[in-house]
């Protein structure tokens, strides 16, 4: 399990996804420079539901690594659901007022896509080579 690069991609993903319930999403500064107040990802629900949903996705594209159809289908649906969450911050980010400044965590949902769907396409190809050795050993019989 370890040893597969999609396993790599997929934890990658998943502490990225991680370090999002435990970071902030933008600063309103005030005066001379000082934070005046923080907006944190899990602060808002929807986006804490989100979180939730697609770290359970992420940890269920990470243990079913048996069942490679589950675990493809699992790392793609995550993806999509992080796309979704990248766009709804990049709305929030151009719908912003000047005073709010977001951190560069704000590109970890589209980072994580990016993983997941490497990992969907190792996953993949690694079911069409069992697939086709399958069928080598069928004809060999």
């Amino acid at each position: 399990m370890w040893q597969r690069v999609q396993t790599l991609y997929l934890m990658i993903a998943s502490a990225l996804v991680a370090a999002l319930f435990f970071s902030v999403k933008a600063f309103v500064f005030g005066p001379e420079g000082v934070h005046a107040q923080e907006f944190r990802y899990i602060a808002y629900t929807p986006y804490l539901i989100l979180l939730i949903v697609i770290a359970l996705l992420q940890l269920i594209a990470l243990t079913t690594f048996k069942v490679r159809v589950l675990q493809m289908r699992t790392a793609v649906l995550a993806a999509l659901i992080l796309v979704a969450l990248q766009a709804w911050l990049a709305v929030d980010f151009f719908t912003a007022d000047e005073v709010l400044v977001f951190r560069w965590t704000a590109v970890f949902p589209l980072v994580a896509a990016l993983l997941d769907v490497w990992a969907a396409r190792a996953i993949l190809r690694d079911q069409l080579l069992v697939e086709s050795l399958s069928s080598l050993r069928k004809r060999r019989r």
